[in-house]
């Protein structure tokens, strides 16, 4: 997709193009989730919860990837309403609950990181592969 140039006043704007960048990537995310009723938000709580391994209560989710705790309720809610998560007692302490992928969220989970994977290979597409680790690299460095 060609976008329109930047004025020069803005070209060399650290803070407006990293929103530039996001805005779009995130326009295009959203889109590619939509089949799978997630949004970019959702799927990262659930890869968050995938990627954990063990039992986690959605407090230690939301502390780990930096969500607000009013956030991480209202994602679990709409996860678990949509059937890809649940809530339940922790199995080693009765006194938790814990959040886990439900067998649907499972399978919806796969499918949607390949989309994911799809549009973050079409959206670095225009750097060549090095300059494509490098910004990735960076800006989790930054």
């Amino acid at each position: 997709m060609k976008h329109a140039p930047l004025p020069d006043a803005l070209a060399g704007r650290l803070g407006y193009l990293l929103k530039q960048a996001h805005a779009r990537l995130a326009a295009e995310m959203t889109e590619a989730l939509a089949p799978y009723r997630l949004h970019p938000r959702e799927l990262g709580v659930m890869v968050a919860i995938e990627a954990d391994g063990r039992e986690s209560s959605q407090m230690e989710i939301a502390e780990r990837i930096g969500m607000d705790r009013t956030s991480m309720v209202g994602v679990v809610d709409a996860l678990e309403e949509k059937g890809y998560v649940e809530r339940h007692r922790s199995d080693r302490d009765r006194r938790r609950n814990v959040v886990t992928l439900t067998p649907e969220g499972e399978r919806t989970l796969s499918a949607a990181e390949r989309a994911r994977e799809e549009v973050d290979r079409a959206f670095l597409a225009p750097l060549d592969p090095a300059a494509a680790t490098a910004l990735v690299e960076t800006l989790a460095a930054l």
